[in-house]
């Protein structure tokens, strides 16, 4: 199945209607569709009052379309928000996502609409598989977007809704949406006591309903339709285990300390911040992103592979995600990035992810022999980082001690604390077996001035105004404080001969300078994302795992206790991906992860394997 998905064929009656050709069926009634939004889903799932008193209220959707249903809520929740801190969040599906214009047309029928469509539809989100998270923390609305098959999606999603609107096109017309399958499905994604509203009466529907535990009832329809359906969840379906800990936190937990100010500890900061959490930065150094984040120009490039895999859809979600957070930040410059293949292995690799590309032609194509990345970034890490700890409050160039059983951090109670702190996260935890890698850069800040550049053949260089920065080694460490060294000076100089002869003859009329820094490593180089387990209780609980038999129980955890950990040479691209799943386990929003990404960066993970293997 290809990673792109295909935008729908519109037909647009004479009086504004769209109408997906693929399923003879409308979108909405021109003129009409705001009004039955408000009385099918809306009113059909007793908003606004269903949200008083609530200071996290979720919405589900099953087929996103032109995003009506979205900004008629959207529009109620700005009269009607419950408290200044209350968040809304609204996760929706989509298998055939409309071109942005398509959604423009469809959507100027309600001028009212036209401040919060502009909004969406400067947020809207290209073809590519995956899970979008767009938050506008002035509104305190967020939304999650699952792109792909439903089929595929619900079952993948993380969530719990307190209201579903049921949507999509007619069940006639749409079946496989509306299959027996979606029903249980709907029903584990509920909280309690969840409603639901529909434009549908059709007797599978509601048969599908009452079986998965909902009681329905008919009321008089909108417009032409005589009748609609609303639903409320009256026996849920039991949680499933959760032996990788990603179940939210219940109740949300608000007041958060992160300690470190790194990469990882500032997307950590801006998602948590966005999300309405009162967070504090704690760091020894005086100043930000003083360790491996802390290089003169770093880059946010795509790493892409060939098969469709679980780490290839989170490593393509995280740089969606981070290209998102970091536009329109300071110490943020677009630039295409120029890969060149090493071998016939790397030719033949590329040649198979352009065949099947994760990514749209506005973002990747062939470039020689290589790849061009377009629309990725160039940073300096010293101005972005501090914009992404704005609105954090920050503890810097003062000792830390952290209790992790009573959550204090120089004696100072937490809600929560988040460990950011690279490898010193082996002190406290050292059965997460973090590996440390020395990278070393060179950099020059007094070149020619130059437009926004980057080249990567395994190595990269980077060109921005006077600056040149070329590396990255990554090599096995021993111990001690990160030094340089005139062999790293030698390979970096070898990568960038191999990119740009000019370059390496450029450099040599300018004083180089050497930085190297450690990051913190994981064995599977993916990162460590979630709650901290309750290793010893986690021995003795998942015991039988050593035998074969399954992990089938709830996660023993350190309460309050999370880590954002292992991002290795790409914490830019993992920092705000990290931090929306963090913001979501934490303050109780949806997963912005389908849950084998969410398994694959848990740090249970690395539990549950020792198990298997008998190293534990």
């Amino acid at each position: 199945m290809a990673r792109l998905l295909t935008p729908p064929e519109i037909d647009w009656r004479e009086d504004g209607t769209p109408v997906a050709r693929a399923h003879d069926d409308v979108y909405f009634t021109a003129g009409d569709g705001l009004a039955e939004s408000r009385a099918v889903f809306l009113a059909g799932c007793g908003l606004p009052d269903a949200w008083q008193g609530r200071e996290v209220f979720t919405v589900a959707e099953t087929g996103f379309g032109t995003g009506l249903n979205f900004l008629a809520l959207w529009q109620m929740w700005e009269t009607h928000r419950p408290s200044p801190t209350a968040r809304l969040h609204f996760v929706s599906f989509e298998a055939f996502p409309l071109l942005p214009q398509d959604a423009v047309r469809a959507l100027d029928s309600w001028p009212e609409l036209e401040e919060l469509a502009a909004l969406m539809i400067a947020r809207w989100p290209g073809p590519a598989k995956g899970v979008r998270h767009m938050v506008w923390p002035d509104s305190g609305v967020s939304l999650t977007l699952h792109h792909g098959d439903i089929r595929e999606t619900l079952p993948a999603a993380r969530f719990r809704a307190d209201a579903w609107f049921l949507d999509g096109f007619s069940p006639a017309k749409n079946e496989e949406m509306w299959g027996t399958w979606i029903y249980p499905e709907i029903s584990v994604h509920s909280a309690p006591d969840a409603r639901l509203g529909t434009f549908t009466v059709a007797g599978a529907v509601r048969r599908g309903l009452a079986e998965a535990g909902f009681e329905v009832s008919r009321l008089p329809g909108h417009g032409r339709k005589r009748e609609r359906l609303e639903a409320t969840l009256a026996t849920p379906l039991p949680p499933s285990p959760d032996p990788y800990a990603t179940t939210p936190a219940t109740p949300v937990l608000r007041r958060v300390a992160i300690i470190g100010a790194g990469i990882a500890g500032a997307g950590a900061a801006r998602a948590l911040a966005d999300a309405g959490a009162d967070v504090t930065i704690f760091d020894r150094d005086e100043n930000p992103a003083s360790g491996a984040s802390g290089n003169p120009l770093a880059l946010l490039m795509p790493r892409l592979d060939a098969a469709d895999t679980v780490q290839a859809r989170l490593l393509v979600d995280a740089y969606i995600a981070a290209r998102n957070t970091y536009r329109g930040l300071p110490g943020v410059t677009e630039t295409d990035v120029r890969q060149l293949q090493k071998d016939q292995t790397e030719t033949d690799r590329f040649a198979k992810l352009l065949a099947d590309p994760p990514l749209p032609l506005e973002d990747l194509e062939a470039f020689r022999d290589g790849l061009l990345h377009k629309q990725a970034l160039i940073l300096r890490p010293a101005e972005l980082i501090p914009a992404l700890l704005a609105g954090a409050t920050l503890r810097l160039g003062e000792s830390v001690k952290v209790d992790l059983e009573s959550r204090k951090v120089n004696g100072e109670a937490f809600d929560a604390i988040i460990l950011a702190t690279a490898m010193a996260a082996k002190d406290e935890l050292p059965w997460l077996g973090l590996e440390a890698r020395l990278g070393q850069v060179e950099w020059i800040g007094d070149a020619a001035i130059a437009e926004p550049d980057a080249m990567t053949r395994g190595t990269y260089a980077l060109a921005d105004g006077p600056d040149r920065l070329w590396g990255a080694t990554f090599e096995r460490f021993g111990g001690g404080p990160p030094e340089t060294s005139d062999r790293a000076r030698a390979e970096n100089a070898e990568g960038l001969d191999t990119l740009s002869p000019w370059w390496a003859r450029d450099a040599r009329d300018h004083a180089i300078v050497s930085r190297a820094a450690l990051r913190a490593t994981t064995a599977d180089r993916l990162p460590l994302i979630g709650a901290v387990p309750d290793y010893a209780a986690a021995l003795v609980l998942f015991d039988g795992v050593k035998e074969g038999r399954p992990a089938d129980a709830d996660a023993p955890v350190l309460t309050g206790i999370f880590m954002v950990n292992g991002l290795g040479a790409r914490g830019f691209t993992w920092g705000p991906w990290a931090g929306g799943v963090l913001a979501g386990q934490l303050l109780g929003g949806p997963a912005p992860a389908e849950a084998a990404a969410l398994a694959a960066v848990s740090p249970m993970r690395l539990i549950l394997r020792a198990l298997k293997r008998g190293e534990a």
